[in-house]
């Protein structure tokens, strides 16, 4: 469980922005991103594959 206390005389602003950087942190953004959708155990692989080639790609370029 993610907890924040707000502190004396700080803004809900600069509160809440405390609480998305410790979600991220954490990995609870990209988790809840991984299971909004439902993919194929087969298409798993692929998705793999097209992000790794997309990696190597951008590093022959900026080299």
């Amino acid at each position: 469980m993610i907890r924040v206390e707000v502190r004396n005389g700080e803004p809900l602003e600069k509160t809440l922005r405390r609480f998305k950087k410790r979600c991220e942190k954490e990995g609870l953004t990209k988790d809840i991103k991984k299971c909004m959708y439902y993919d194929k155990p087969s298409e798993r692989p692929r998705r793999e594959l097209r992000k790794l080639t997309k990696r190597l790609q951008a590093e022959r370029l900026s080299v």
